[in-house]
């Protein structure tokens, strides 16, 4: 795709002075962010909307976005999350069946601006050198130097609390499961009574809530800023914490919200950000990846058996501090060895740092919802048989 009327030139610059020239599409306009890379081949649409990726300015490293148009089905948030996007080729034309609308009408309807025409694997390689940082995107303003001086505006992703700006305002339950054409695995039993979940939204994923709802869980979804004791009065058999943007430990109240729901013992699973809380209320601590993991090919493990997982994260949590001899690390990231799994070994507690719920992504790690789906009913089991 070359430059013309409908594409004007775009600047990308970054906060140590790199300069990429490009063209405009999506809207017009400037964006500002941290710059960090998705090496997926697939599923942009649904990275484009994941609310984790809330204040970040996305580089696609596969070579063309677009092909296959965007659809509604494909959103996992009511509109695209992302500051901006950054890519080597667009497709303005896209041919899908499934396709309602281009990526660069999508993109400009929602007033996000992006650019093309950049070398995204020099510009990858130059964050996993030098690390994610801020970076602006214009097509108003072509001077580097301008430019750069907007972007001393950026705030540092360390320290950001994000979780306000992507929760629900208002509690909600979720009925939608996955349409049973996109449907890889056993449907719920109907028999079975429900299971009612309470989800805490740090910008929650609506496909994990259809893998909540296909393994026949009724899903309620609340604030971040629930109370405990509204929470328990929906008399839930688990807890869900959610993945969600920004630095764990800015979200200061959730790690105590989580104690104080830990008291009563009930199944509890989180998921990303819900996993960096989670280890946080059980006196962890986090720190900041160098350039993070974001892909659908990340490789898990700690024994014989690896699960390929889908990833969205810049922050961990550090093995070292996980003091309590009560929490197990099950899960490694094998690329670098960082946590991504842990459980308690006397509490009904786990998560993971990856996205089982695979959108998009491999469906190597689903059976988590399963043992989420098992955990509650034992629970529930154990306490029929102590108050018989």
């Amino acid at each position: 795709m070359f430059a013309s009327s409908a594409h004007p030139p775009a600047l990308l610059v970054l906060e140590d002075g790199s300069i990429y020239r490009g063209w405009s599409f999506g809207a017009a306009g400037t964006a500002l962010g941290e710059v960090v890379f998705n090496t997926g081949m697939t599923g942009y649409q649904e990275v484009l909307t994941d609310p984790s990726y809330r204040g970040q300015i996305i580089t696609f490293t596969y070579p063309e976005l677009g092909n296959t148009g965007v659809n509604a089905g494909d959103e996992e948030s009511a509109r695209p999350q992302v500051q901006g996007a950054i890519a080597r080729n667009i497709c303005d034309r896209p041919s899908s069946w499934r396709a309602t609308q281009s990526l660069p009408a999508y993109l400009k309807q929602h007033n996000i601006p992006g650019i093309y025409g950049v070398d995204t694997r020099a510009l990858t390689r130059k964050i996993r050198t030098a690390g994610a940082m801020n970076g602006a995107i214009s097509s108003e303003v072509l001077d580097p130097e301008d430019l750069l001086q907007r972007l001393q505006d950026a705030p540092s992703m360390a320290g950001l609390n994000l979780v306000k700006e992507v929760t629900t305002d208002q509690v909600y339950e979720w009925a939608e499961a996955d349409e049973d054409i996109w449907e890889f695995g056993p449907a719920a039993d109907p028999t079975t009574d429900p299971l009612t979940v309470v989800a805490i939204d740090f910008g929650i994923k609506r496909n994990i809530l259809r893998r909540l709802t296909r393994y026949g869980c009724r899903v309620i979804v609340v604030p971040v800023d629930t109370s405990p004791e509204k929470i328990l009065s929906y008399q839930p058999d688990g807890i869900f914490l959610s993945n969600g943007p920004g630095d764990p430990a800015a979200v200061t109240d959730a790690p105590e919200l989580a104690r104080a729901l830990m008291e009563t013992q009930l199944p509890t699973f989180g998921i990303c950000m819900g996993h960096q809380i989670l280890g946080l209320s059980l006196g962890a601590k986090t720190f900041k990846l160098k350039f993070g993991h974001r892909g659908l090919n990340q490789p898990c493990g700690l024994t014989q058996q690896v699960e390929i997982t889908s990833q969205n994260h810049g922050f961990a949590l550090d093995a070292d501090s996980i003091g309590d001899a009560d929490v197990e690390i099950t899960h490694l990231n094998l690329n670098d060895r960082t946590v991504a799994g842990i459980r308690h070994k006397k509490l009904p507690l786990f998560s993971v740092q990856y996205h089982p719920e695979a959108s998009p992504g491999p469906h190597d790690a689903d059976y988590l919802f399963a043992q989420f789906v098992r955990t509650m009913q034992e629970h529930q089991a154990n306490n029929r048989a102590e108050s018989s």
